[in-house]
């Protein structure tokens, strides 16, 4: 699975989705990720407000991702996000980025086993 990280230092889940100015990009498996990739955009918020312009240019550069890994996220980019089947997910702000996505894959793969049973 392919995900992407709004993280300032690469270290973290540690940056706001509207204040990225990159997204670092991740193929993720039951017991392995890497980073494969990072994606500059143009930053959404800007202090109060929003650049409209910018959401179409970050939601192309993050739309071979399934999830898409947050400090933060407003609702309208959520909306944004879901309509195109990416989840934004900020359950994991301030974690390390590697342990967050194997634990989100683990949670996956326990809920399909729900879904199953």
């Amino acid at each position: 699975m392919r995900i992407a990280v709004a993280t300032k230092e690469g270290m973290a889940v540690s940056e706001h989705f509207g204040h990225a100015k990159k997204f670092s990009i991740y193929d993720v498996g039951q017991d392995s990720c890497q980073l494969v990739e990072q994606r500059e955009v143009s930053h959404y918020c800007l202090g109060g407000t929003s650049d409209r312009s910018a959401m179409p240019g970050i939601l192309e550069a993050i739309k071979d991702c399934k999830a898409v890994f947050v400090a933060k996220i407003g609702d309208g980019p959520t909306e944004n996000l879901n309509a195109r089947g990416i989840e934004a997910v900020s359950d994991y702000a301030w974690e390390e980025i590697e342990p967050s996505l194997l634990d989100y894959m683990s949670y996956l793969s326990l809920e399909g086993d729900d879904i199953q049973g």
